[in-house]
């Protein structure tokens, strides 16, 4: 496929779409960009992006906006659904996580088979992949695995983030495959690397964490003071255990060169797992360590609890390669700095 095509982006605005949005527009291609509000300023640095004033166009919708939706992508030659609900707290998470992303799915889908897309990527996890209690620890995990929940036990955290891409794809899949829509799914680890936004992700948080500084600690450990500090230099978050052993990693540009990789690739088929490394969590910080020392690191962690192995083979095949740990942590550190969110040391 070549520039200049129409294609719509979902959640234009996000971390990982913002990345997305910028390389569409650099190969020239024309996007359509939802975002709940075009007039609200963090979005503008969509608008700042080069090629955005005569190539972008953001639309008001969101997930539950079928309408909305339809108008963005009427007309396009291929949409990238990459918008998925806050993974942050809530007082609800059947109904403000759960329940969007699996009616968003539907309706993206619904969407682009109405107006006749010609192909559409949709953004899973690896949430979708790695929750199943069947794979062994040595089992290497590739895209025909599914993740598996026990519905008798209570879901904390993460759990309700990894239910709903896994329920999102399964619907996405499903009713592509019902009306013949060519649709493929790339299935991230956690993206980590500079942003683009103002706003900063929650995975974004995991880099901050290990640097001592982030607001989203109670998903990377369970310290009783993590949900209330705060991010500055004077009351640094308490990070002193990370509840688990190792993760996997994805730098977010390779994340969006994934998307542009399985668009414009015409074989491209199924499932894609976009992962970098799994790594342990004690190697990340000690590679840190050896680039910024003066910074306060995490001091114990969880081996016990460790993500499972993880292939990314099949998107390999497809030309797919990835940064180093090390680019990617540089490229975070300074991001960060530029930003405010750390002081350089």
């Amino acid at each position: 496929m070549a520039g200049r095509e129409l294609v719509c982006v979902t959640g234009a605005g996000g971390y990982l779409a913002s990345w997305l949005v910028k390389f569409l527009l650099e190969k020239r291609y024309v996007v359509h960009g939802t975002v709940r509000d075009p007039c609200d300023d963090k979005n503008s640095h969509l608008k700042a992006l080069e090629y955005a004033s005569e190539n972008l166009q953001l639309y008001k919708a969101d997930l539950l906006d079928y309408e909305g939706l339809y108008a963005a992508i009427e007309g396009c030659d291929g949409v990238f659904h990459v918008a998925t609900p806050v993974s942050a707290p809530v007082a609800n998470p059947e109904v403000e996580i759960v329940e969007p992303a699996v009616v968003g799915a539907r309706n993206v889908v619904n969407a682009c088979v109405k107006a006749k897309v010609k192909k559409v990527v949709v953004v899973s996890s690896v949430a979708a992949i790695i929750r199943n209690p069947n794979w062994s620890k040595d089992h290497v995990l590739d895209e025909e695995c599914w993740s598996s929940f026990d519905n008798s036990k209570p879901r904390t955290g993460w759990d309700w983030y990894d239910v709903s891409k896994t329920s999102a794809e399964q619907e996405a899949v499903g009713y592509a495959d019902r009306n013949e829509l060519n649709l493929v799914t790339v299935c991230p680890s956690l993206i980590i690397g500079p942003m683009l936004q103002p706003k900063i992700n929650s995975s974004s948080n995991f880099l901050l964490l290990l640097f001592g500084k982030s607001n989203l600690g109670e998903f990377y450990h369970s310290s009783s003071s993590s949900s209330s500090a705060a991010a500055n230099d004077d009351e640094q978050m308490d990070n002193e255990k990370i509840d688990f052993g190792s993760i996997g990693l994805v730098d977010v540009r390779d994340a969006a060169e994934s998307l542009l990789l399985v668009y414009e690739k015409a074989d491209a088929r199924g499932r894609y797992i976009c992962n970098s490394y799994v790594v342990r969590v004690e190697d990340v910080v000690e590679k840190m360590k050896k680039l910024y020392p003066n910074y306060n690191y995490p001091k114990s962690y969880n081996e016990d609890i460790a993500w499972p192995k993880l292939s990314s083979k099949k998107l390999q095949a497809l030309g797919w390669t990835y940064r180093t740990l090390e680019d990617t942590i540089i490229d975070s550190f300074n991001n960060y700095v530029d930003r405010g969110e750390l002081t350089k040391k």
